[in-house]
């Protein structure tokens, strides 16, 4: 599997719907870490603002790292929303998690079933009780990103800067463990996954040098806020 297999598609989509994808497991249809989603869905909005030149951030000395809008408003309208907050004043990194991601869950699922990715299936419990699952589509796309992932941080390719960010993302979440039957659970992988999370992979060119830096501060601020919401 190559990187350059998933590109047509992937240029269609966001990191922060193939955080939701690689995060659904098909086995029991249901999304890991659901608890601190939307802190992950909304540091997936940061990363693809940074993508496009239209997030940065700046130090602030001792009110620490914050993030600002640049660049011109992004048409998608699942990162205006976040764009605007952050084009009202500097934001602190937390608070633009805590603001941004409760919202998310339902238009990235949305675009999920749109696209054929994800299907919602109609089922009824116990025979009586109609309910709606989750199921894997038919588009192969969670299969092709989890291989380029598990190339990674199993066979050590070298990633493109998508797939680094995505994770860096996934293991800052902490629910890269949870992957463990595609993508092997090691002491190996942890490390690399670690590196990813630093922002410690090359970085070319100079917006690909900020989204490298706007991935580590947002997977420091998952990691935290992982700790506070599993307390």
């Amino acid at each position: 599997m190559t990187e350059d297999s998933i590109r047509p598609q992937r240029a269609r989509t966001l990191t922060t719907e193939d955080l939701l994808l690689v995060l659904f497991q098909p086995d029991s249809g249901t999304i890991a870490g659901e608890n601190t989603l939307f802190y992950v869905l909304a540091a997936g909005v940061l990363t693809d603002l940074a993508q496009r030149g239209q997030a940065a951030i700046e130090d602030a000395g001792i009110h620490g790292t914050l993030i600002h809008a640049a660049g011109e408003p992004p048409e998608d309208e699942l990162l205006r929303p976040t764009w605007d907050y952050i084009s009202q004043k500097p934001r602190g990194v937390q608070g633009v998690l805590a603001a941004n991601g409760p919202t998310l869950r339902r238009p990235v699922l949305d675009r999920l079933i749109e696209r054929g990715d994800l299907r919602e299936q109609k089922r009824r419990m116990l025979g009586l009780f109609p309910s709606t699952a989750l199921v894997d589509g038919d588009s192969g796309r969670r299969a092709k990103l989890v291989a380029a992932m598990r190339a990674v941080l199993v066979d050590g390719a070298r990633p493109s800067d998508d797939i680094a960010a995505l994770v860096a993302l996934v293991s800052a979440s902490g629910s890269l463990p949870v992957l463990d039957r595609e993508i092997p659970w090691s002491a190996a992988t942890a490390t690399r996954a670690k590196s990813l999370e630093r922002g410690d992979w090359a970085a070319g060119a100079a917006a690909a040098a900020v989204t490298r830096t706007m991935t580590a501060v947002v997977a420091n601020a998952l990691i935290v806020g992982a700790v506070v919401a599993n307390r």
